[in-house]
């Protein structure tokens, strides 16, 4: 009868080590799944970044060797601080792309990290390459057409290689840097540079060239926009109204939008009241913002809507296509 209890207890800790083994074996089995899951998203990511940059390299290759190096056109930035260079000396735009761009990239290194500086030295040196070997036959002789679709080219290769995170350019990497030192907005920057380059070409070269570049300049620029922030431009609205629920409920169903809502505090008239109220906040597309103005209205024309600009969303249901009148 003695041995009863301590046969109790072995099977007990029998038991422990049995259950402690299997949670062990879930554990670690979590774990290799975790792991597995993280490396395919990487790998996702990465296989994605290099086809994005690839396509940009070459779309920069079309515009610089297509257009704007056979009529000594300009850019901004880096790179045309390399055409600049390569027209008044004489040494191959391709060594100069590299060489102008290589404190840039240590720059990048410091500013924005290690994968962002490995990636923008292969797209520099992607890019250099293909301006070395690859060849174009002249497409037109027409300036205006030259610095406009030269501009697009190499605007949307310069898009590409920035939403494959990297930059064929580094005098974004310099202005980031910049901003963040001396305190002053990124544009500032960019466009005072710019302004030097272009004015040291209308003096070196012509004024005519200059304009040109201008042109090429403003052309990259807004097709370098157009690549980042997408089609479509998302408007970010925030809501305040005693009217809430019935808002709320719009969104979801007349407009087919997700919303988010929070508790916040409102404060008004001359004693400056304060009361509790809660905020809604969703991300429609510009094309929506007439509609949504109008069902508002409809629920309540004493709303407090405030609309600001956002340059791209993940998740949620913006992406999708809204519900159908």
């Amino acid at each position: 009868m003695q041995l009863l209890p301590q046969k109790i207890k072995s099977l007990v800790l029998e038991n422990i080590r049995s259950i402690a083994l299997i949670v062990s074996k879930k554990e670690s089995g979590y774990k290799a799944a975790k792991k597995y899951r993280s490396f395919r998203i990487s790998i996702k990511h990465y296989t994605k970044d290099f086809f994005l940059i690839l396509i940009g390299v070459f779309s920069a290759t079309l515009g610089l060797k297509g257009f704007l190096i056979p009529n000594q056109f300009l850019d901004g930035g880096a790179t045309g601080i390399s055409l600049l260079t390569s027209t008044l000396t004489g040494i191959p735009v391709y060594l100069l792309i590299i060489g102008i761009n290589i404190p840039f990239i240590l720059l990048g290194y410091i500013t924005l990290g290690k994968s962002f500086a490995i990636k923008t030295a292969l797209a520099i040196t992607t890019l250099s390459l293909c301006i070395a070997l690859i060849s174009f036959p002249p497409i037109t002789k027409d300036s205006l057409l030259i610095a406009i679709f030269g501009g697009i080219f190499l605007g949307g290769g310069i898009g590409l290689a920035v939403r494959g995170g990297a930059v064929i350019d580094g005098t974004e990497v310099l202005a980031i840097y910049l901003s963040k030192r001396f305190g002053v907005t990124i544009g500032d920057i960019i466009i005072i540079i710019n302004l030097v380059l272009f004015s040291t070409a209308a003096y070196l070269i012509s004024i005519e060239v200059a304009m040109y570049s201008m042109i090429t300049y403003f052309a990259a620029s807004k097709t370098l926009d157009f690549i980042i922030e997408g089609i479509d431009e998302y408007i970010g609205v925030t809501i305040v109204s005693t009217h809430c629920e019935a808002i709320q409920k719009m969104i979801i169903e007349v407009m087919g939008r997700g919303v988010t809502v929070y508790s916040g505090k409102k404060g008004f008239g001359k004693r400056g009241e304060v009361k509790e109220v809660d905020i809604i906040y969703t991300v429609i597309t510009r094309l929506e913002v007439n509609k949504l103005n109008a069902e508002i209205e409809k629920i309540t024309p004493t709303a407090f809507v405030v609309m600001n600009t956002v340059k791209d969303t993940k998740g949620g249901m913006i992406k999708k296509k809204p519900f159908k009148d």
